[in-house]
């Protein structure tokens, strides 16, 4: 996929370069405790900052309830400040939070910003107009600046106004993280070499039917793991106990196993309850005891799901196999990591808390490609584009 590319937008001394970033980063007591998200944006910062460009940095953080007409709180706990606390860090220079989101004050203070400065926007989504994709915020956003950059992968497949409103207006390219991730994962839809193993986890069924389905098409061998395995069981005939199923899916996944590419837990680590203390067991994945559910894959699919992604030329993972935050249930979560981590042929992590879960246990450097974007890297799997990419690609070359 062709996008336009950031060396060659207009950008020379004091060009006004809105950047649209990925800054809902994981927090905890208003600290960042990972950054992935930041780190990987660097590069195109320090070029336009090189170049001389004013950098004015967009993005947003959790969800907030918009305001119809947004006034600045600094006090929020939900304001950017943390985040461009951290990436001043990264960036070893300043960030200056701006006192706002649109209109005649913020556009001063950027004029009146020196060359080479980066400057943060304050959270995007404490504007309503921002998820609603109001014409009017867009317009706003576009004011603030000559040209734009994507480098938000990760919120590319929302048709908010940040991501598809100033490519209708500005001379737009892709940010270098964005243009990477659209490389790799491009792979994984073109031709990718073969065997093909795509492993999932997760919760649900229904929120990944549509990728399932096109890596049907896709894959050698999906593997699945997560609470979503035990409604693939019921479909099998299974017993699971107190586990997670969604009842209106079984007859679905009873259909995609029809296909004999999904291959499902044989056993699972299973509880009473979800706790740090509690008293686990190793059950057969189709007799889970009534009072118990599973929590994790047990270790002889480990073992199996190991064994299949040795084998494998092309890996894609998304998704954790159990809830890895609790170290009872993370066991299958690090074997799963350990062994993609080990594969000879071509690994990616497509993001969410796969992706948190290899960086957490050091596995990261290891494995080809880590993705910045969950939800948007499923979708790109899925229909091979985003509504920030399509609007990269509609928006005008000269200005």
């Amino acid at each position: 996929m062709l996008l336009p590319q950031l060396e060659n937008l207009p950008v020379t001394t004091k060009t006004r370069v809105l950047v649209r970033v990925d800054s809902n980063v994981p927090m905890h007591n208003n600290e960042v405790t990972d950054d992935l998200r930041l780190s990987t944006v660097l590069p195109t910062i320090r070029w336009l900052r090189d170049q001389g460009a004013v950098v004015i940095l967009a993005g947003h953080l959790g969800r907030p309830k918009g305001q119809i007409d947004y006034h600045y709180d600094p006090s929020d706990p939900l304001s950017i400040n943390p985040v461009a606390q951290r990436l001043a860090t990264l960036l070893e220079s300043p960030v200056t939070v701006l006192p706002g989101i649109t209109g005649e004050a913020i556009q001063k203070k950027i004029t009146q910003s020196d060359l080479g400065s980066v400057l943060m926007l304050e959270n995007l989504r404490f504007d309503a107009g921002e998820t609603a994709n109001s014409p009017a915020f867009s317009a706003g956003l576009s004011a603030l600046a000559d040209v734009y950059v994507n480098e938000a992968f990760g919120a590319s497949h929302r048709t908010h106004a940040s991501i598809v409103g100033p490519p209708r207006e500005l001379v737009s390219a892709a940010g270098y993280l964005l243009e990477q991730e659209v490389a790799q994962l491009s792979e994984m839809i073109g031709k990718p070499k073969r065997p093909f193993v795509a492993i999932l986890g997760g919760s649900k069924v229904s929120d990944k039917l549509g990728v399932i389905k096109a890596l049907l098409e896709r894959c050698d061998l999906i593997l699945v793991g997560g609470a979503m395995a035990f409604t693939f069981a019921v479909a099998n005939g299974g017993q699971v106990g107190g586990s997670l199923v969604e009842s209106d899916m079984v007859d679905k996944c009873r259909e995609l196993l029809l296909s004999g590419k999904i291959e499902i837990p044989t056993d699972v680590v299973a509880a009473q309850t979800m706790s740090e203390d509690a008293e686990v067991g190793i059950f057969p994945v189709d007799s889970i005891p009534n009072e118990m559910s599973g929590f994790d894959i047990g270790p002889d699919t480990v073992q199996s799901f190991s064994d299949r992604i040795a084998q494998a030329q092309t890996v894609l993972w998304n998704g954790p196999m159990g809830v890895f935050e609790i170290p009872l249930f993370a066991s299958g979560t690090r074997g799963v990591a350990e062994a993609v981590a080990s594969c000879a042929g071509r690994t990616v992590v497509g993001g969410g808390d796969s992706a948190a879960a290899v960086r957490q246990m050091g596995l990261a450097e290891r494995i080809d490609h880590v993705s910045t974007g969950g939800g948007a890297s499923l979708e790109f799997l899925e229909k091979g584009d985003l509504p920030g990419l399509v609007a990269l690609r509609n928006a005008p070359t000269s200005t």
